[in-house]
């Protein structure tokens, strides 16, 4: 099954547009202050994110990070370092001092990219130091409003009649969507066209301007969106239905038992830090994620929170890469 292929060009008007308005629609955007002011002699906690500026996962960084910060009485600075499917993050935290003011907000990637890169760009047990997870999200399925797909039975339908056809856009590939609409075909026994974008937003982009047929997407990045209208969640890949969007099936629910698929995110260090600053990390995160802004950002996204040690954060990281190791190796996936 071929999954290749690629969205360059220029940017239509229209597309531009649409782009502009992702950014507005985004609810998180008065949390993007680069930082706080402080005294020469303090030291600020630093937060490396591996995706763009005012994307979900850089936004949800500035949130976490306000509090965190708060809770440790450290002035803030959040660093944005895309690029190479997170990879130039984690070498940048792994170049900086294990001292505990140095973290880095983690998502999949960190699990899969040590099997989707070859070689590994860096060992996921000698090399990091688990923090504490901050919880996960749902990826899910939606199209534009004006999209004749009205639910995920059309998806389905069109799918099996036009084998290869149908598209799905996707943040890139071996991005956690990608990774989880590949289970999804699996599951589903249907051939779709991979579109892989660079990044959430122009992926959603060419969604709402009919472009592509279907998005796959973290629900951080679509949920006001489907609150306006403008677009439409044909299914949700979390465990369980949610509240956050009445109506909406899983894929589980949809004739797939036990079909799972979701955007966890945590905060890791450099291996070495002291084990007592892991722990005051993790106590100072555990407090954070009482903030109720943070709980509002992932709750209201149907996604829950998911404070836990550090060495449940560490077994959850294994478990997820020998999970991805398997998927990348039995669909061949590759990186270009």
């Amino acid at each position: 099954m071929s999954r290749q292929g690629f969205r360059a060009g220029l940017v239509s008007p229209r597309r531009r547009h649409l782009l502009g308005a992702l950014g507005a629609a985004w609810p998180l955007g008065a949390w993007a202050a680069r930082g706080a002011a402080s005294a020469p002699e303090e030291q600020p906690l630093r937060i490396i994110v591996g995706y763009t500026a005012g994307g979900a996962v850089d936004t949800l960084a500035r949130l976490v990070g306000t509090a965190l910060a708060r809770s440790l009485k450290q002035p803030l600075v959040v660093e944005d370092r895309p690029g190479a499917g997170g990879n130039l993050a984690v070498k940048l935290m792994l170049q900086s001092r294990a001292d505990g003011r140095t973290l880095l907000l983690a998502a999949n990637a960190l699990a899969a990219n040590v099997s989707l890169y070859q070689p590994p760009p860096f060992d996921l047990e000698r090399d990091i130091a688990p923090v504490g997870m901050i919880g996960r999200v749902p990826v899910l399925i939606a199209v534009g409003a004006d999209s004749p797909l009205r639910s995920l039975s059309d998806l389905l339908r069109s799918a099996r009649r036009k084998p290869h056809e149908l598209t799905f856009a996707s943040p890139g590939i071996g991005s956690t969507p990608h990774l989880a609409m590949l289970q999804f075909e699996h599951a589903a026994r249907v051939d779709l066209r991979h579109i892989p974008y660079k990044g959430g937003a122009p992926a959603i982009a060419d969604a709402l301007a009919g472009e592509v047929d279907c998005v796959a997407v973290n629900a951080l990045e679509v949920v006001d969106l489907a609150r306006s209208g403008r677009m439409r969640v044909l299914a949700l890949m979390s465990p369980r239905p949610s509240p956050v969007f009445p109506g909406v099936p899983t894929i589980a629910q949809s004739g797939y038992p036990g079909f799972a698929a979701s955007v966890w995110y945590g905060l890791v260090a450099p291996a070495g830090t002291p084990r007592a600053t892991v722990l005051r990390l993790n106590a100072a995160l555990r407090q954070a994620l009482a903030d109720p802004a943070v709980g509002r950002a992932i709750l209201g996204a149907g996604g829950e929170l998911d404070p836990g040690t550090p060495g449940q954060f560490r077994q959850w990281l294994l478990s997820e890469r020998a999970r991805y190791a398997a998927l990348i190796r039995n669909e061949s996936i590759r990186t270009e």
